[in-house]
């Protein structure tokens, strides 16, 4: 029997902390509750987490940012930023730091709880070791690099794992599947949010930076996914 998804919720107020508890623990999750970033640091040494909902307006010295910044320089997991700011800039900034999607308060539980549910579904064909593909497993291969979209696994040129969150996994697989074909920003945003939104131009060009990080050779000089002025990116490796 599998064991329920266990969230990590990080939020100042009590309220609103003992809100989505109730209510994940109904829809049979694990929940554990912490106000700040030293409560998180205790949880997470303790215990693993399969996704975080994390407030950006804490008070002290870190605020959401602060952790969640942090947590992606230690793990994959994904991250949902909860936030009341209305701020495009803060947005975009959790977005570049490398959290998977934003939610404004106040929220709907049931917004919150399909949103988590979409990011758990993409990340449940993942496995830990690396195996051989089966014929029915969708593997793409360009430049050495191998894709491997049932598995959710990108393996480099000398067969290491690279460790990709969900939002960069699913921005690459876009970009795979319509290689040579220019794509807005609002159409990647639409492919890998699975949900229309509306597009942050810097939002789309975060995930583009990060990702480049870690599959070009030159990040500042790309050659897999290349900027198309005015309208968006264009993959331009051989796919195969």
């Amino acid at each position: 029997m599998n064991s329920p998804p266990h969230l990590l919720v990080i939020d100042d107020d009590p309220r609103i902390r003992n809100l989505l508890a109730r209510y994940f623990e109904e829809e049979e999750y694990s929940v554990t509750c912490v106000a700040d970033g030293i409560e998180m640091r205790v949880e997470m040494r303790q215990k693993t987490f399969d996704a975080i909902l994390l407030d950006l307006s804490l008070p002290g010295g870190q605020d959401g940012l602060d952790l969640a910044r942090e947590i992606r320089s230690q793990s994959d997991v994904p991250i949902v930023m909860l936030t009341g700011r209305d701020d495009v800039v803060d947005r975009i900034v959790g977005l570049e730091i490398g959290a998977d999607d934003y939610i404004a308060k106040p929220f709907h539980l049931r917004e919150v709880h399909a949103r988590l549910k979409s990011i758990l579904r993409r990340r449940a064909t993942s496995t830990p070791a690396k195996v051989s593909a089966a014929p029915e497993e969708e593997v793409f291969s360009f430049d050495g690099w191998s894709l491997n979209v049932s598995r959710r696994m990108l393996y480099d040129p000398e067969g290491g794992e690279i460790g990709l969150t969900t939002g960069e996994f699913d921005m690459l697989v876009s970009l795979v599947k319509n290689s040579g074909r220019v794509l807005s920003r609002d159409q990647l945003m639409d492919m890998t949010r699975g949900r229309p939104m509306e597009a942050f131009d810097r939002a789309v060009d975060a995930q583009i930076v990060r990702l480049r990080r870690k599959i070009e050779r030159d990040p500042k000089r790309p050659e897999l996914v290349k900027s198309v002025r005015g309208i968006g990116y264009v993959f331009t490796g051989r796919v195969s």
